[in-house]
């Protein structure tokens, strides 16, 4: 299908073709797809507006957006697996030496300890729950200073069976209350989990998608 064939079609379907299209094409990020619109398409959207305010448009589409992920794991049977995958990691707004100043989401972000890297950082801690296949069932972001163990009940939603993560997910405590929720819980060294993608993007079964937060 040519592009501006998919590109009408989209926008006969879904008001936010811009977002849809911009994702298919690879473009991450809410400047570079109004950049992308505003270079090869502004004269089918003559009233694109700021970058800006394209941005708070995406933004207020936050929920949707999650409506729109968990039906699609419920469509692909995403939690009626036997094996799912979890993992923390950090997501900085500013450099360290300028966190004292940054006004970036200054009500909702924190210090936090990033233990792969051994530093700390500030900004917030993302959350992510995969199946055996790659698909993302789950995923969540907090302030940095939120233990990850706890974030991680937000997005574990009717995934059974077995729990693999990390050692930051470790505490005998902990595992039993992951156990009651039906789910039986293994930490793996990273050697391991890294041994499990390469099987995984070997066999042609890992997808995975882009999110911008």
């Amino acid at each position: 299908m040519p592009l501006e064939d998919f590109i009408i079609t989209t926008y006969c379907l879904v008001d936010q073709t811009m977002e849809v299209i911009g994702e298919f094409l690879g473009q991450d990020t809410d400047s570079g797809i109004w950049r992308y619109f505003r270079e090869h398409w502004l004269d089918w959207f003559p009233q694109l507006g700021s970058r800006s305010n394209f941005a708070k448009h995406a933004a207020n589409l936050w929920h949707v957006k999650q409506y729109i992920q968990n039906a699609l794991v419920k469509d692909l049977q995403g939690n009626h697996d036997q094996l799912y995958m979890a993992d923390g990691f950090p997501i900085a707004v500013c450099h360290l030496s300028r966190a004292k100043n940054c006004e970036l989401f200054s009500d909702s972000v924190s210090y936090g300890y990033c233990a792969s890297k051994s530093e700390r950082y500030y900004g917030f801690k993302g959350n992510l729950v995969i199946n055996s296949t790659g698909l993302i069932v789950g995923m969540t972001a907090t302030a940095a200073q939120i233990d990850e163990r706890v974030s991680l009940w937000d997005i574990l939603g009717h995934a059974k069976n077995l729990l693999i993560a990390d050692k930051g997910f470790i505490g005998d405590a902990y595992q039993q209350e992951v156990y009651a929720h039906t789910l039986r819980f293994r930490n793996f060294k990273k050697m391991i989990l890294a041994a499990m993608f390469r099987r995984m993007l070997n066999s042609g079964q890992y997808c995975c998608g882009h999110y911008r937060i």
